[in-house]
């Protein structure tokens, strides 16, 4: 074994300039994957932060809604019909909607996601929200997004500067009384959490939120209930035209939308394809000319008495030294671009070790596979024809 290594790594290293070739191969590989591995883990985190915030066992959807952005609305009282069921310990009502923002700077207008909740009812369970809920019930008082992108103006900068801002949202004047953090999305670049009576107010010409109608229905049970069990029960009794998912099942449910029914997620996994393949073409020409430069020596070694499958073993660990060689500034390159795509799109861009973990065995695959395919030069070295 130890002289299979060795042989394999002095062939590696005679010729330089293909050994760097063929590393830097092995690493643009590798980036390629880590990159769209990462966006499509940003798509996936940065669209199910909200659902992870809201302080529910069991979420109530209409049966129509695809996603958080593209929810149905549906009649509030299918959600207080959930209060006749002895283990349910409240409900809250949730809105969602598309604004349109005016940065007071550059009147320019940009979409915005906006949420309402009844201030009065456990809804988030993030501390930033929870501590505003006496200023959200007045009148046209929001919460923005420390996070959100900055074409939106300098509002977290203004509220902590000033303790208020003043701008406009759908043509009415709101007052940013806190920040929260959430982050955008690729549903949206910002977002606005405010009361419901004030979600009512800003979107009171829209006529699908005309009060009664909701977008989503927070269940909370008393302590000891089996959510699979009340979700059951709560399925069997309420008309079809809502469905009930447990919090889990919501932030699938989310997921499932943008991995199969928008072209975004398909684009990360085929940038993943492209990348293997690209990795493995490179390993298969560098290690196809390795050995078309080396057959006579591998007929010497056959005539000697070395055995095809000894050969073939020398052949794969240069195919595993290249992975090793290739994967480990592919990570250090892939950290730093991973840095730098959160700076510039403030999207949740994690180098994670599980992540780190399935580049490494796709480029063990990856280079593997590309051994296997140049051996097949190898299998046809006869000795007689050397001598």
């Amino acid at each position: 074994m130890k002289l299979k290594y060795s042989l394999a790594w002095l062939q590696l290293k005679r010729e330089k300039l293909r050994l760097i070739v063929a590393i830097s191969g092995v690493a643009f590989s590798n980036i390629l994957m880590f990159m769209q591995l990462g966006f499509e883990g940003a798509l996936y985190e940065s669209n199910t932060r909200l659902h992870s915030s809201l302080d529910a066992d069991l979420v109530m959807i209409n049966r129509r809604s695809k996603s958080l952005a593209y929810s149905y609305v549906f009649s509030r009282r299918r959600l207080y019909q959930a209060l006749g069921f002895e283990e349910v310990e409240g409900v809250s009502e949730f809105y969602v909607e598309y604004g349109i923002w005016k940065n007071a700077q550059t009147n320019d207008y940009r979409p915005i996601f906006v949420f309402g909740f009844d201030p009065n009812k456990p809804t988030f369970t993030l501390s930033e929200v929870n501590q505003h809920l006496e200023q959200l019930k007045k009148p046209d008082h929001i919460l923005f997004d420390r996070q959100a992108k900055p074409d939106y103006g300098p509002i977290a900068a203004n509220y902590l500067n000033n303790k208020t801002s003043t701008n406009e949202l759908n043509n009415r004047q709101v007052e940013t009384v806190g920040l929260f953090t959430l982050g955008p999305s690729f549903a949206a670049d910002g977002n606005i959490i405010t009361s419901d009576t004030n979600f009512q107010e800003i979107f009171k010409l829209f006529r699908h939120h005309r009060i009664g109608y909701i977008n989503l229905g927070l269940i909370r049970l008393k302590p000891g209930a089996d959510p699979e069990t009340i979700k059951e029960n709560l399925k069997a009794y309420l008309p079809k035209d809502v469905d009930i998912l447990t919090i889990k099942e919501f932030i699938a449910f989310e997921k499932t939308y943008w991995r199969t029914t928008t072209p975004i997620g398909f684009m990360f996994r085929l940038g993943t394809i492209v990348g293997f393949v690209v990795g493995t073409v490179i390993v298969y020409q560098i290690i196809q000319t390795d050995v078309a430069d080396h057959l006579p020596q591998y007929a010497t070694l056959k005539a000697i008495g070395y055995t095809n499958n000894y050969l073939l073993g020398v052949v794969f660990h240069e195919t595993i030294m290249l992975a090793f060689l290739g994967y480990v500034p592919g990570v250090g390159i892939s950290f730093a671009l991973y840095q730098v795509s959160k700076a510039a799109t403030l999207l949740p861009m994690q180098l994670t070790l599980t992540r780190m973990i399935v580049v490494f065995l796709l480029t063990v695959v990856m280079c593997s596979v590309s051994g296997a395919i140049a051996i097949r030069k190898l299998k046809e070295a006869d000795p007689a024809d050397i001598f």
